[in-house]
């Protein structure tokens, strides 16, 4: 059974989705202050369809686009949350690259 798009999702289901371990999931947490998945007790976390687009858009740039963490993390404070969302989707803007 196919969940709604806009259903929660758990981090089993995340990890999967995305292709990454949950632990790995747990650390982008710990890094990223923006990824905020609600959590029930037990500590179990649910993703939101939001949080999901979020994760696609970190993924996507670390990656596929080879950035670092703190590249990333920039790019939040810079571009804000919604450009990383979106980032992830085949036509939407890139950020520009910026020489070290």
């Amino acid at each position: 059974m196919e969940k709604a798009p806009d259903a929660f999702r758990t981090i089993s289901e995340v990890a999967q989705e995305l292709d990454v371990p949950q632990h790995v999931l747990r650390f982008w947490e710990s890094r990223f202050r923006e990824i905020k998945p609600m959590k029930r007790g037990g500590g179990r976390r649910y993703y939101r369809p939001d949080d999901l687009d979020l994760l696609r858009g970190i993924r996507h740039l670390l990656y596929g686009e080879g950035y670092t963490i703190r590249g990333v993390q920039r790019l939040l404070r810079e571009q804000g949350v919604r450009f990383v969302q979106n980032v992830w989707q085949p036509g939407a803007p890139q950020p520009a690259r910026q020489a070290a």
